[in-house]
């Protein structure tokens, strides 16, 4: 609710209608009792029986998306108010290993994280410790965002719905070469701003700042709120919002990212520092219990987690998240760590899919007015298997089949997260290039305000460059074009085949150095601090 609006009240499926504005006599608008019944929408009526069909096809629609995709493993688990209706595990936990995945199997979730987390802070609004128009900065002492007065105004939920104005991913190049999330969310001060409020930016460490501010508001980490307040009393023994956790588990998924036309398990993702928005793990059995609460408006099994009034602006539409390209066209919204939309059939959906590049991809839809819940995690990169299979299953319920081909669809739609980044793709090395000065006048200490001190050395025939708080972020710089060299940059955010220029500038204008692959913000010059 907007401070300033008339808030309506309705009673779905009652017969009484509550109306409140202010400024206006109270006794023009008392409660008035009326004689029909309210309808809550107009949607496509399900064939009979379609939910225990589709629930009886759903091994077979995972296992063959699973075979069309190449992906490993998955679990999947369906609820329909608290009782669960299928929970079960597919394929192996790691290519080449015999061990297979069950219900009880634990999987980095990604992205998911964000709805669980929205749980979280909904349980502290609860119990009075936050609301979502908090300011962060009554909690986080010296933040600041590029705008002071975007500083001052900025709120738990504009953190939640990404409308703060921060570009997209801000600070995720930070955690790719090794910074925690103190000094990320200290740094989102030097990112650029959209207009505030207005504009839809997907930023992990824009959440994980609002996070932050409740765990500093509840006088607790966030990992141990997450524990205290959501994960012990739903009993979600297998889920943790710490990487070392995962760890411990023997039954766990190991991530495995896309090789050609397969996968394999070549990499592991310790994103602690974004925890709250992406570093939940868990299994299919935490999960439903998890979309009874949320289906039960905040309530599982008797207890309260959540009030429904603290957990509604999570689920409910806070900002455009994607406009339509054509008059006919459904728009995209985003609550607070929920994606909030409408399916063909006329029913409201709550959802958020969930994608490492290094190796996960998951996704789950709640139709609060079927209170119907479905989850699939799977342990490969983002093809849009996970989607496939939530997508399938609710068109079989609400439509007796599947209406498209989900996983070539989602699979064109989620492709961009394989991408090669860099200005250097596709590029083609000069034939006959200039040559570099000698490579000792490279060298030397860097410096930036925003990534920090880089080191260049000479190594061979070319350049290394060290990034990151201890220089264990290593960059292999080969000569391209007179100043220019090139490099392959590394993690979440460099799909196989990236790679970029590293440009020197040296002379009596000054000496830097830009990394093309760290500068999309205008960020990423380093000025040389000292020779080598």
């Amino acid at each position: 609710m907007k401070r300033g609006h008339a808030p309506l009240s309705v009673i779905v499926g009652g017969i009484t209608i509550l109306a409140l504005a202010g400024c206006t006599a109270a006794s023009e608008y008392a409660p008035r009792a009326v004689n029909f019944p309210i309808p809550s929408q107009d949607v496509v009526e399900l064939p009979e029986g379609s939910v225990d069909v589709a629930v009886e096809e759903l091994p077979n629609i995972v296992a063959r998306i699973l075979d069309e995709s190449g992906i490993p493993g998955a679990a999947v688990t369906v609820v329909r108010d608290e009782e669960v209706l299928l929970a079960e595990g597919f394929g192996v936990r790691r290519s080449g290993e015999d061990a297979e995945i069950d219900a009880e199997t634990v999987f980095q979730i990604a992205s998911m994280s964000k709805p669980i987390g929205a749980t979280v802070v909904a349980s502290q609004v609860t119990e009075g410790v936050v609301s979502w128009e908090t300011p962060v900065v009554e909690h986080l002492e010296g933040f600041a965002l590029a705008d002071p007065w975007v500083t001052e105004h900025l709120t738990i939920g504009d953190l939640y719905a990404h409308r703060s104005g921060l570009p997209l991913a801000a600070g995720d190049d930070l955690e790719d070469i090794g910074y925690d999330r103190e000094y990320i969310i200290d740094h989102l001060r030097m990112q650029p701003l959209d207009p505030f409020r207005i504009t839809y930016n997907y930023a992990n460490f824009g959440m994980t700042t609002g996070a932050e501010a409740v765990s500093v508001a509840a006088g607790v980490d966030w990992a141990t709120l997450s524990e205290q307040a959501l994960y012990e009393p739903l009993g979600m023994a297998s889920t943790s919002s710490r990487y070392a956790d995962f760890l411990e588990h023997e039954n766990r998924a190991a991530l495995h990212t896309r090789v050609g036309d397969g996968f394999e398990p070549l990499y592991e993702r310790m994103p602690d520092a974004q925890s709250p928005a992406g570093g939940v793990t868990t299994n299919a059995v935490d999960l439903a219990k998890w979309m009874s609460m949320v289906i039960g408006q905040g309530t599982f099994s008797g207890d309260e987690i959540a009030t429904p009034e603290a957990l509604l602006p999570a689920i409910s539409p806070q900002i455009v998240s994607g406009h339509p390209a054509f008059a006919d066209m459904r728009a995209g919204n985003y609550g607070y760590g929920f994606n909030v939309g409408v399916q063909p059939s006329g029913r409201v959906t709550i959802s958020h899919s969930g994608a490492f590049v290094l190796g996960a991809a998951t996704n789950f839809v709640i139709v609060p007015e079927l209170g119907l819940g479905i989850a699939a995690i799977t342990n490969g990169g983002p093809v849009g298997a996970a989607e496939a299979i939530v997508a399938e299953f609710l068109d079989r319920v609400q439509f007796g089949d599947a209406t498209r081909d989900w996983l070539a669809d989602y699979g064109l739609a989620l492709g961009h997260y394989h991408a090669p980044a860099g200005d250097l793709v596709d590029e083609e090395a000069p034939a006959s290039p200039a040559p570099p000065r000698p490579l000792e006048e490279y060298a030397g200490s860097w410096s930036n305000a925003y990534f920090g001190a880089a080191v260049v050395e000479v190594a061979g025939d070319g350049l290394l460059a060290r990034l990151g708080p201890d220089g264990s972020y290593e960059l292999d710089l080969t000569h391209w074009d007179g100043d220019v060299f090139s490099f392959v940059p590394s993690g979440e955010n460099a799909p196989e085949g990236s790679i970029s220029s590293a440009t020197f500038a040296i002379g009596a204008g000054g000496e830097t150095m830009t990394l093309d692959f760290f500068d999309t913000n205008g960020l990423g010059t380093w000025t040389r601090s000292s020779p080598g």
